[in-house]
């Protein structure tokens, strides 16, 4: 299920016809999950674009996570390597096998992956995640992106529902704004859903798993086929945070907030020599773009949060889901 089979459309923006990162042509999502016999719940994600390098921009909100290979992204504005997202305690084995990956010998690598920590449901410190599920991910990709309790949102938790992956996008002009989130964070009374403080209105009519000052954390990724430079990426990747605070996010002390942002438009930039001809959206005509970015987050997370099932893991740790049709009927009361 998701926010829009419920008749629940986010903001006044128009999604692409997925309504998914995928809308960016060229741009594929794969999914490795792995569940194994009562604590192993994790798995991995890969966004895979239709080439690189292409420009890209990054912001950290909170950083009390992380998401490798961004010092290059800073340094040079390129996103050079596929991006994979897992949990806390795999990030070096994803890295790793993304960076193997390449059939030159000779090629040089520093691949983004990100993580949030699934350790209520999952036992972290098992590992269990190895290159064979980053290679079944890539295997997975493709422009249906399923979401909810697969690849690396497995384990995750969401405002104290069920969380996970999530996705959606929004059309711009001739272009499409996509974005993909793991959504791990937040307090159930903060949960907001276009500006209506449902978590508030459903208390504890939907039980909550054993509570922390603050769940933490998220990791989001858009992908646009407007034609940014690295700059323009930057504060495109900023606009996330503010979907993420629409939805009751925080970005507290022990969170890792961040986000990515790359644009496919301009190809051919890893040329040797001479000059590269390059297209740039006006700054002036890139504020509805960030209006995009809000709305489709907002929707991710929301999608996300959807389309996860209640899940055992762990100890016998439950984290239930958040049922569409009472998340309706409490939009309806308001």
């Amino acid at each position: 299920m998701r926010a829009r089979d419920l008749e629940i459309p986010i903001g006044d923006g128009e999604p692409g016809p997925r309504n998914a990162i995928t809308d960016v042509d060229g741009v594929l999502v794969g999914h490795s999950t792995l569940i194994e016999g009562e604590d192993v719940r994790t798995g991995v994600t890969v966004i895979v674009p239709p080439e690189t390098p292409l420009f890209a921009g990054c912001h950290r909100l909170n950083g009390n996570g992380e998401l490798t290979g961004l010092e290059w992204v800073r340094e040079s504005g390129l996103l050079t390597t596929p991006i994979g997202i897992t949990n806390t305690f795999s990030v070096g084995v994803v890295r790793d096998a993304i960076a193997a990956r390449s059939s030159d010998e000779d090629a040089w690598s520093l691949p983004v992956v990100g993580e949030t920590f699934d350790g209520f449901l999952n036992d972290i410190r098992a590992q269990r995640l190895t290159s064979r599920h980053v290679e079944a991910a890539f295997a997975d990709a493709s422009a249906a992106v399923a979401e909810g309790n697969v690849g690396g949102g497995t384990g995750m938790i969401c405002h104290e529902f069920k969380g996970g992956i999530g996705t959606s996008s929004r059309v711009v002009g001739a272009h499409t704004v996509g974005v993909l989130v793991q959504a791990n964070y937040g307090r159930r009374s903060r949960f907001r859903v276009d500006g209506v403080p449902v978590g508030e209105l459903l208390g504890e009519q939907i039980p909550t798993p054993q509570p922390r000052e603050e769940w933490g954390s998220i990791i989001g990724v858009a992908a646009t086929d407007a034609p940014l430079l690295p700059h323009q990426c930057d504060r495109l990747a900023q606009r996330i945070g503010l979907g993420v605070a629409r939805v009751g996010g925080t970005a507290a002390h022990t969170s890792g907030d961040l986000f990515f942002a790359f644009s496919t438009a301009n190809r051919g930039l890893d040329a040797a020599r001479g000059e590269i001809p390059l297209r740039m959206l006006s700054d002036g005509e890139i504020t509805p773009f960030y209006a995009a970015v809000i709305e489709a987050t907002e929707e991710a997370i929301l999608n996300a949060m959807l389309a996860a099932e209640t899940m055992t893991g762990r100890e016998g740790r439950t984290v239930h889901a958040l049922d569409g049709e009472v998340l309706k009927e409490a939009l309806r009361r308001s």
